[in-house]
């Protein structure tokens, strides 16, 4: 009959320990100190070597100061996901570029202006043919265009109608100014800025390397000219978001942006659909002139499209 082997009655006997167990240390070496030293320790070390101590300490606060100023400077080059960095062509927005001078807190200098650009989607050239065309219209008959003609009637007509074509010549630059407009013209402007700013069929002429360059082995295509106004381009359709966004922000800033939740939402989703078309431009056009200036004419930074973006 084989042996009997005498085993522990019942579970309290067994004893479970779950702590990890030290590693073991090769020959009579000290334990490598993985956490920080205690207070026991600090006070110890003090007392030992004083001046060793304040060097340590001097050592680790320039350290400190110098991670702050770094952190600092990384933020800066980052950016705000919604703003950016502030340029005078974002700044010019708020007025539809019709005031080259900027605000008292803005320190971007002078904004870049459109005069041309007025309201109710016309210019001022349209505006100028069409005063000239209804002059000419509303003349009075004068001389032997007339059946009987009279030098004094003939006098005060053309200065009545000097007078009329006068006030209505002031009452069409009021209505067409962009500074008596609502927020709706000023975008409307601000989409026409964009597109003659960032659209193709300008950039193309204007800037020196508008394409990417070819890849290793690639040869450059020529591709086809545009013809008219670019609206589709994805430079131009960062810009119009741009221009939206930056309206949409200052809404919110405003002393009840806070309960406006519609407008935090619309926000949110304006930003997210600049970061996709943002990140498809830069994986076409990253490193051409295009890419370039729509970065720095927008003040676009790394936050504006790179990671996640939370408001």
């Amino acid at each position: 009959m084989p042996p009997r082997i005498p085993a522990p009655q019942g579970l309290r006997s067994l004893t479970l320990c779950i702590r990890p167990t030290p590693t073991p240390t090769a020959g009579l070496l000290p334990r490598a100190q993985t956490a920080n030293i205690s207070m026991k320790e600090k006070k110890k070390r003090m007392k030992q070597d004083p001046y060793g101590w304040a060097q340590a300490q001097q050592r680790k606060n320039a350290n400190l100061k110098r991670r702050e100023e770094l952190e600092k400077e990384r933020k800066a080059s980052y950016g705000d996901p919604v703003r950016g960095v502030t340029t005078p062509f974002i700044e010019s927005f708020d007025t539809a570029g019709h005031e080259a001078a900027a605000t008292e807190a803005s320190t971007t200098g002078p904004l870049p202006t459109s005069p041309h650009i007025i309201n109710h989607l016309l210019t001022k050239e349209e505006l100028e043919q069409a005063i000239g065309h209804s002059q000419r219209v509303t003349q009075p008959l004068v001389g032997a265009e007339r059946t009987a003609s009279d030098p004094t009637v003939e006098e005060q007509e053309l200065r009545e109608h000097a007078e009329k074509h006068a006030k209505a010549v002031e009452a069409l630059r009021r209505i067409t100014d962009l500074q008596n407009g609502s927020a709706k013209d000023r975008k409307h402007a601000n989409i026409r800025r964009c597109i003659e700013t960032f659209g193709r069929h300008v950039t193309d002429h204007s800037l020196e390397n508008p394409t990417a360059p070819p890849g290793r082995g690639q040869e450059l295509q020529p591709r086809p000219i545009r013809a008219g106004p670019d609206t589709g381009s994805s430079e131009v359709q960062i810009a119009i978001l741009t221009s939206k966004i930056r309206a949409l922000a200052n809404a919110l800033e405003g002393p009840k942006g806070h309960r406006d939740k519609n407008n935090k939402r619309s926000l949110r989703l304006l930003c997210h659909k600049r970061q996709k078309l943002l990140r498809y431009l830069e994986k076409k056009e990253r490193g051409s002139g295009r890419w370039q200036h729509l970065i720095a004419t927008l003040g676009l930074t790394p936050a504006t499209y790179k990671d996640q973006i939370s408001i």
